[in-house]
C-alpha cells in the first residue's frame, strides 16, 4: 500500500494563500490518479481536484479558478495551491491516491481511492 502524509495547512484569513503537500511513499506500482478531498464535521468527504498519471487535472465548480493541482513525480510529493481562500473552504484536508486504472476526474469518491492521509486542517477566518 501507499503511504500519504498531509502538510502545509494552517489559519488564514479571506482572501490569502495557502498551499498543501502531500508525500506518497512505499508504493510498488505506479500512481495512477490522485486527489484531494476535504470534510466538514457533520458533512461528506468532497472530492475537489483530481490529477492523473498523464497529468490531466479536473476540479469541482466550487474551487474551479482558486485552486491548482500538481504534482512532482522527482519527489513523490502532490500539491494543492489555494488561493483567493473564502470561510467556506475551511475543512480538513486529505490527499488520497490510487494505483488501478480508474475514473480520475470530478466527481470521485472515497470509494475510488484505496490510500489515503491523515489530513490537514484549513481555516480560513471571515
Amino acid at each position: 500500500q501507499v503511504q500519504l502524509v498531509e502538510s502545509g495547512g494552517g489559519k488564514v484569513h479571506t482572501g490569502g494563500s495557502l498551499k498543501l503537500s502531500c508525500a506518497a511513499s512505499g508504493y510498488r506500482s505506479s500512481i495512477y490518479c490522485m486527489a484531494w478531498f476535504r470534510q466538514v464535521p457533520g458533512n461528506d468527504r468532497e472530492g475537489i481536484a483530481t490529477i492523473e498519471s498523464d497529468g490531466s487535472t479536473s476540479y469541482t465548480d466550487s474551487v474551479e479558478g482558486r485552486f491548482t493541482i500538481s504534482k512532482d513525480n522527482a519527489k513523490d510529493t502532490l500539491y494543492l495551491q489555494m488561493n483567493s481562500l473564502k470561510p467556506e473552504d475551511t475543512a480538513m484536508y486529505y490527499c488520497a491516491a490510487e494505483t488501478k486504472t480508474m475514473g480520475c476526474w470530478i466527481p470521485v469518491w472515497e470509494t475510488d481511492f484505496g490510500d489515503w492521509g491523515q489530513g490537514t486542517q484549513v481555516t480560513v477566518s471571515s
